[in-house]
């Protein structure tokens, strides 16, 4: 035997079911609540379709009546639900507001102190070392011509030494320096040997990001040019400093090349079990002294050049060269 329902008795438990998901909605005191009362309510499972489950036992001409109504209380909870939900998010607007604004007129509770930044620190201590050693600081322009970046050190336009740094070029024959080396030009323009110069700067390169690369970076470069002056100096030098930055570390000299220096050396220390490049080193190339109107047969010299992200991730044991580059206060506090 089937049973049977009237459209009365399905009128009723919808006009019921508006009315207490009326109350639901205006009692939900989250967005959470608020979800999971719509599910309730609206869902495949929920009240509403159950009301609809029992349109099949309604004669054929009462379920159009019944489907309209249905559709008719679901726009209006939905639009209920949609209210309730953007007043909760004033309400909580509004205390979030109350909890955390500020008394201008209260008495400052302290500015917490800043800390320097470990590649300012950093450079800081090489250029201290070599100011010991009794060199002097100088410095020069980041937008270069391409005389002082490359042809005044020995790398014509056609040198394949020009594809090892992938330069940003400006209007103008002018570019961003991928080194710091045209500083040794600028300052043997303007002052005769004997020298001793360190240079710090920043630098730029089309590098791609990655955790020892960056398209900016830092160096200091190194030059020292006087009578007598041959590769046992460099070597010297070189060894007290690196000594002098980073302790007993074993260093290691491998043959290089490099366009602007003859002969020219790498040089690596031993961290973390494996053998690390720091910096690149060589005697003066003549032709450079030459450029400049020195005479080689008198004056010789040398130079090097470091990084010095690389030297501030070796001596605070940094993993990643883009830390270096954010302002994330959890890294910086360490220093």
């Amino acid at each position: 035997m089937s049973i049977t329902i009237s459209l009365d008795q399905l009128t009723f438990q919808l006009e019921a079911l508006e009315k207490e998901a009326a109350k639901e909605i205006a009692a939900a005191v989250d967005a959470d609540a608020l979800e999971k009362l719509r599910v309730g309510l609206l869902g495949k499972k929920g009240r509403l379709s159950g009301v609809l489950g029992a349109m099949g036992k309604l004669p054929g001409k009462d379920r159009p009546i019944v489907g309209q109504r249905a559709n008719l209380l679901k726009n209006q909870l939905q639009e209920l639900l949609s209210e309730r939900l953007n007043n909760l998010k004033v309400i909580e607007l509004n205390e979030r507001i109350e909890r955390e604004k500020l008394d201008v007129t209260a008495h400052s509770s302290g500015i917490p102190l800043g800390r320097r930044h470990p590649l300012i620190t950093t450079t800081e201590n090489i250029v201290d070392l070599f100011l010991g050693l009794g060199y002097q600081l100088s410095e020069g322009p980041e937008i270069e011509t391409d005389h002082y970046n490359f042809a005044a050190l020995n790398i014509p336009e056609d040198h394949p030494a020009r594809d090892m740094q992938d330069t940003f070029y400006l209007d103008g024959n002018q570019l961003l320096r991928t080194h710091t080396s045209p500083v040794q030009i600028r300052y043997l323009e303007e002052n005769s040997p004997p020298v001793r110069i360190v240079a710090p700067g920043r630098v730029y390169r089309r590098d791609a990001v990655d955790a020892t690369h960056s398209p900016v970076f830092h160096q200091v470069e190194v030059l020292a040019i006087d009578e007598g002056l041959d590769f046992s100096h460099l070597r010297g030098t070189v060894m007290g400093f690196l000594k002098a930055f980073f302790g007993d570390l074993p260093v290691r000299f491998r043959a290089s090349y490099f366009p602007f220096t003859e002969p020219s050396a790498e040089v690596d220390v031993q961290w973390r079990g494996r053998w690390l490049e720091v910096m690149g080193c060589g005697m003066v190339d003549p032709a450079v002294l030459e450029g400049l109107g020195l005479d080689p047969d008198r004056w010789t010299g040398f130079a090097a050049g470091l990084g010095v992200e690389r030297f501030s991730m070796v001596r605070h044991e940094i993993d990643d060269i883009r830390r270096l580059y954010t302002s994330d206060f959890r890294f910086l506090d360490q220093f």
